[in-house]
């Protein structure tokens, strides 16, 4: 995990959609902006000042296992992707953790304004900045059960429940998603 990952992918209607390392210094201030706005409630870091948002990026910067990313929309901030190996999480003592899965958490910025097709560009961009990666087989997410709107983006982008699991800080539905699963449900998006 310590290889630099960035990708860059451009959508019609939309623009450029781009994914760099998270930088500590430049970019704190952005997410601490976005985790502290009632939308962000289950990022659980609604009370957080910027230098708990902070302590909490170096701890992630440190891990060796867990690595954060900015997304730009133009060149403006506009999501956070983070990436983690399960097998160093709570979530990977609660299934079976396979060679080749990759966690991953995402979080869309609150926008100026609406973008039809935003959402899900973001998620392709990850998508296929993750699977880019030869040696990642399934991406797991686990977000809260009460998210909704995360789950049928989930399930549009070829996620599939896999079980509930009660994690420290929620519980969550366990969701899984291949590379066949995610190649399947981009045909189907384009084909409407």
């Amino acid at each position: 995990m310590t290889r630099a990952l960035s990708h860059r992918r451009f959508f019609a209607g939309i623009g450029t959609l781009s994914l760099r390392p998270f930088d500590l210094t430049e970019d704190v201030t952005t997410l601490h902006g976005w985790v502290s706005q009632p939308y962000a409630r289950y990022w659980g870091l609604l009370n957080a000042s910027v230098d708990d948002v902070h302590a909490e990026y170096l701890r992630i910067a440190q891990s060796g296992h867990h690595r954060a990313f900015l997304g730009e929309h133009d060149g403006r901030p506009a999501f956070l992707m983070e990436r983690y190996e399960p097998s160093y999480d709570a979530v990977g003592k609660l299934y079976d953790v396979a060679p080749g899965d990759i966690g991953m958490h995402v979080l869309v910025a609150p926008p100026d304004q609406r973008i039809p097709g935003f959402t899900g560009a973001v998620f392709e961009t990850i998508l296929d900045c993750l699977f880019r990666d030869p040696l990642i087989d399934r991406i797991v997410v686990e977000p809260d059960v009460r998210n909704t709107k995360i789950h049928a983006l989930n399930e549009r982008m070829g996620f599939r429940k896999h079980s509930i699991v009660d994690l420290p800080n929620k519980q969550a539905w366990l969701s899984l998603c291949t590379r066949d699963q995610y190649a399947e449900a981009t045909r189907m998006n384009e084909a409407g």
